[in-house]
């Protein structure tokens, strides 16, 4: 939650000794900021939350935390409560995570990728910009071996700081939002595939695309969103043949190239978009794995 305050200064030197008091609905007290008992010195403990109703008052906290990431500050807390775990019923689904797509899934739905729309674009080239600038005036100001920073220059460093901010808030958004439109169809289990994110990244073709689409955090999102609802959570093997599989005839064909979008089997005529049949395929090995019929 987002804490906006003038007296940034005076809680960054206090942050090792604050303990978390209590909470209401817009505002949380803190100790030790002011020790003072006269009500207007200790108003300082009281501060003020960017979100009302963010966080329930009728229940037990754990491990609270303050931490300032450069533009805002953040507190993070841990409450107990009781789980609400239903049975899912519906039949399970495969997911084939990738770049062209963030996500495929066995029952023809296809989650596009966020970093491909005009909104992203517009902030990336905002952002090379800005990068251009900084350099420019990093250079202008050098003063002999060393680099002089300015105003100008600590100004621009917090705009492109608010511009990555924002830029990651889309991408997590998404992400978020595609889990959870995932896990609320109540599958009876969900199979991924298990993704060598770091040996991906080695590419240096991909690695960049592979980076903003956060494959990682995706799979970490749909694996403990499918833990407190009840799903089956199912990780393939790494080298199982997800696209080069046959969905029909169960063939696999080994000369399958990245850059062939559509699958064509050479035995049963089988044509269909790699992705989806990733998915069919990821579907399948859950089904043999749980014995389902």
């Amino acid at each position: 939650m987002d804490i906006r305050n003038s007296r940034r200064k005076e809680y960054a030197l206090l942050l090792s000794i604050w303990t978390l008091q209590s909470f209401t609905a817009t505002h949380v007290k803190l100790e030790k900021i002011a020790d003072s008992t006269r009500k207007n010195r200790a108003e300082a403990n009281r501060i003020k939350l960017a979100e009302k109703d963010r966080i329930p008052t009728d229940v037990k906290y754990y491990n609270p935390r303050v931490t300032y990431d450069g533009l805002h500050w953040w507190l993070s807390v841990g409450v107990e409560a009781y789980e609400h775990i239903t049975s899912a019923s519906n039949e399970g689904i495969g997911i084939d995570i990738g770049i062209k797509s963030l996500a495929v899934c066995s029952n023809s739905t296809v989650y596009e990728n966020i970093n491909k729309t005009k909104e992203i674009k517009r902030l990336k080239k905002k952002k090379r910009r800005l990068q251009r600038s900084i350099s420019r005036k990093y250079i202008k100001n050098k003063e002999g071996e060393s680099y002089c920073k300015t105003n100008n220059i600590v100004k621009s460093e917090k705009e492109l700081l608010k511009l990555n901010h924002r830029l990651t808030d889309i991408r997590h958004n998404h992400i978020h939002q595609v889990t959870t439109e995932i896990v609320k169809q109540k599958p009876s289990f969900i199979v991924t595939e298990d993704l060598n994110v770091k040996g991906m990244m080695k590419n240096k073709h991909l690695s960049q695309a592979i980076q903003e689409q956060c494959l990682a955090e995706f799979i970490s999102l749909i694996e403990y969103k499918s833990y407190w609802n009840g799903i089956e959570y199912i990780r393939a093997d790494r080298y199982y043949p997800s696209s080069k599989l046959c969905h029909i005839c169960k063939t696999v064909k080994e000369d399958l190239m990245l850059k062939d979008r559509t699958y064509k089997c050479e035995y049963c005529k089988n044509t269909i978009d790699r992705d989806l049949q990733a998915a069919l395929n990821l579907r399948d090995y859950g089904e043999q794995l749980l014995g389902v019929v």
